[in-house]
C-alpha cells in the first residue's frame, strides 16, 4: 500500500501546486474510483497494468491537471472515449458543479464507469452514453476532453460534434504532439495553446479555443473560384 499512499501524497502536493484545493470528501471519492479501478482491472483492461502502482500519478493527477484550465462559469464537460474514467471521472469529483457526459463505446468499459460514479457518490452522477463517438447524440458541452485516444486531427472532428459553440477542448497529448498539431492545421484553423504536463516531461495538455474548417474556398467549384480570383 505505501507506493500507493506515496502517490497520493504527491497528487495532493502537486493539485496544492496548481491551486486547487481538494477536500477530504474529494479524496474519498478519486479512492473510491481508484479502488474499482484496481477490482475491475482484473477481469477488463481499463489501464496500462504496469501503471497501477502508480495510478495516483500517472492517471489520476494527470486527470486532475486540467482543473484549473476548465473555465468557472463551464456548466457541463463532455468526455470522449471514456475508458477507465480519466479524465471524466476525476474532473466529476474536481468539479462537482459541471454536469458530466462520459461517451465510451465499450460496453464493459460503460459498465465500469456506471459502477465506478456511484461508488464514487456523486453529488451529479455523470450521464453515460455508450456509443461510438461520432453516432452519440450531440452533447454541446462547454468542455470538451480526451486523453490517449486519437490523433489531434481526429479529436477535432470528432469533438466538433459535441461542443458548444463558445467551448474549450482540452486534449493530453504526448511528444509527438508538434507533428500532430502540424498535421491538424491542414485541416483545421486552430486556436491552440501547448501547457506542460505535470506528469511527463514530453507530453502537453493542448488547450483549443474557436476551430474552424480550412480550405473552404479551395472546396468552391471551380467557375465560383475564377469569379473570386478575377475580383480579387
Amino acid at each position: 500500500m505505501a507506493p500507493v499512499q506515496n502517490g497520493q501524497d504527491r497528487f495532493l502536493r502537486e493539485m496544492r501546486e496548481l491551486g486547487v484545493d481538494v477536500s477530504r470528501e474529494t479524496l474519498d471519492r478519486l479512492g473510491a474510483l481508484v479502488d474499482t479501478l484496481v477490482r475491475w482491472q482484473k477481469a477488463i483492461n481499463l489501464v496500462g497494468r504496469t501503471t497501477l502502482e502508480g495510478v495516483w500519478t500517472r492517471h489520476v493527477l494527470d486527470s486532475a491537471q486540467l482543473t484549473p484550465l476548465i473555465p468557472a462559469d463551464a456548466k457541463s464537460l463532455a468526455d470522449l472515449g471514456s475508458g477507465g474514467g480519466f479524465p471524466g471521472l476525476v474532473l466529476a469529483a474536481l468539479r462537482p458543479d459541471i454536469d458530466t457526459t462520459l461517451i465510451e463505446a465499450d460496453a464493459r468499459k460503460a459498465a465500469f464507469l456506471g459502477e465506478a460514479g456511484r461508488r464514487m457518490g456523486l453529488k451529479k452522477p455523470p450521464r453515460i452514453v455508450i456509443s461510438r463517438i461520432e453516432e452519440a447524440p450531440a452533447a454541446k458541452a462547454d468542455v470538451v476532453t480526451a486523453r490517449a485516444l486519437a490523433p489531434l486531427a481526429q479529436l477535432l472532428v470528432w469533438a466538433d460534434r459535441h461542443r458548444a459553440d463558445t467551448a474549450i477542448c482540452l486534449f493530453h497529448k504526448g511528444k509527438g504532439w508538434q507533428s500532430e498539431l502540424t498535421e491538424a492545421t491542414k485541416d483545421w484553423d486552430i486556436t491552440c495553446q501547448p501547457l506542460s504536463s505535470k506528469t511527463d516531461s514530453d507530453a502537453v495538455i493542448l488547450r483549443i479555443g474557436s476551430y474552424t474548417a480550412t480550405g473552404v474556398r479551395d472546396r468552391q467549384p471551380e467557375g465560383r473560384r475564377r469569379q473570386d480570383h478575377d475580383g480579387d
